[in-house]
């Protein structure tokens, strides 16, 4: 009986399943017209819109194209139909890094090799303004020839994600690897961040275990925001030296990636590629270039009475959901914003807790709006509000951000956003807090004290 084969927009073969995760599955394919082997991404439209990551897959698209390096999986092409969207990508058939180090520790010459690419393409990476920000073996894949590539970049913020400080602020990565910075919700640089991430994958190849692990997340975070670590007696003296350096728990004093590459460990047998960046022509041959992303994801994406960047639909005002990182830095116990700056309540903002569904939050805060001739937008889950009266020091501007903890429970952080301090609180303590207090469980923040009760 003749096998029925599976095409995909006439250009590729699908194969067999990769693997799968919430929403997208990865096939292995054949390019029909060069017979090259890839992979092929499938992800569901009507999921990715409905949890709000339509703007995490077009940043990860715009990295990809951004990143072409020998040691980063290559994105090739983006095709989308009414239902799915599609991404070519290289096939790496050597599987992930972690799957070595599962076995057991490297040799110390093989885990400088897999050190050094991961740095090549990490510093690349930089030099193109991108941070990948989830740097781990799981996201290392090895190729036929051994050479590693670095994928998964879902996480990943472009120099433009800066804010005006010049620093990143979203909270994210894989607990064992994240630089204790990253938790302190004040603000990181993100090559630094990396550089971190990179440390901890070097003493994991040396070692075949983690330098911070510890079944209980509060204990493993202070290790690692005290750079608590000890290196096996096997390490050589170079490298404890190096780690010391790049596993420092101030961003401000740890090694950069330009004297990391000077590192006389570091460059036994290390061969800089001359020319990384892969001509324009192999992107520019594809029959749709990745350059028409936008409108391949956001043909047939929503309904006439639904648009992306609508403020007023549904998934916009989303919650953000709470991981890890942040609810141990809400813990007082566990602040580490004091590592990195003088003043720690140099923003003013509060928080409070609440049983009451997001609608209904965002319902109060439209009214207190009202009241007090706000101007109010909402989007990704933040009710922004914005005065119309200029101030001592402009028009105050305060940001209420909606996050679910679990889902009868949330936590709204409200932030001044523009404006004269004085101003805000004034606003938050005539204003605010009364008009709030059906729907509050508990106040909490630097700025606003608890409520009595």
């Amino acid at each position: 009986m003749e096998k029925k084969v599976s095409t995909l927009m006439g250009r590729y073969e699908l194969g067999k399943l990769l693997g799968q995760g919430t929403f997208a599955k990865v096939y292995h394919a054949k390019n029909l017209r060069s017979g090259q082997s890839v992979a092929v991404k499938v992800i569901d439209k009507e999921k990715v819109l409905r949890v709000g990551l339509i703007d995490q897959i077009k940043r990860e698209i715009s990295v990809m194209r951004l990143v072409r390096h020998p040691n980063v999986v290559q994105l090739y092409e983006v095709m989308a139909s009414k239902a799915k969207i599609y991404f070519a990508m290289e096939y790496v058939k050597g599987g992930e890094l972690f799957n070595k180090v599962a076995k057991g520790r490297l040799k110390e010459e093989v885990a400088r090799k897999y050190f050094q690419q991961l740095i090549a393409a990490v510093d690349f990476c930089h030099s193109r303004g991108v941070y990948h920000r989830d740097l781990k073996p799981e996201n290392l894949l090895l190729d036929e020839n051994g050479n590693l590539k670095v994928s998964d970049f879902g996480l990943s913020a472009l120099f433009e994600s800066k804010r005006k400080d010049g620093l990143l602020h979203t909270t994210c990565g894989t607990p064992a690897y994240v630089a204790p910075e990253v938790i302190s919700k004040r603000g990181y640089d993100g090559e630094k961040a990396d550089i971190w991430s990179c440390g901890v994958v070097l003493f994991v190849l040396l070692a075949g275990y983690l330098p911070f692990h510890n079944s209980n997340l509060m204990e493993m975070y202070r290790k690692i925001s005290k750079g608590e670590f000890k290196c096996p007696q096997w390490f050589p003296l170079e490298v404890r030296k190096l780690l010391s350096r790049i596993l420092d728990p101030n961003p401000y004093t740890r090694i950069t990636l330009s004297n990391l590459m000077e590192n006389s460990w570091f460059k036994k047998g290390f061969k800089p590629i001359e020319s990384p960046i892969f001509p324009d022509e192999d992107v520019a041959s594809t029959p749709r270039s990745l350059l028409d992303v936008n409108a391949a994801l956001e043909s047939d994406l929503v309904g006439p009475s639904q648009k992306i960047g609508d403020d007023q639909t549904t998934s916009s005002m989303r919650p953000t959901c709470l991981n890890a990182f942040d609810i141990i830095s809400l813990s007082p116990g566990f602040d580490l914003s004091g590592l990195f700056e003088s003043n720690k309540c140099s923003r003013p903002e509060a928080r409070f807790t609440t049983m009451k569904p997001p609608s209904d939050i965002v319902s109060k805060l439209e009214e207190i709006a009202k009241i007090k001739s706000f101007k109010v937008k909402k989007q990704n889950g933040v009710v922004k509000l914005q005065g119309n009266k200029e101030g001592r020091k402009g028009q105050l501007g305060i940001n209420a951000e909606i996050f679910e903890v679990a889902p009868s429970f949330h936590m709204v952080e409200v932030t001044k956003a523009t404006g004269d301090t004085l101003e805000y609180k004034e606003f938050c303590d005539q204003g605010l807090k009364p008009s709030l207090k059906d729907i509050v469980w508990a106040w909490q923040g630097c700025d606003q004290q608890q409520e009595e009760t």
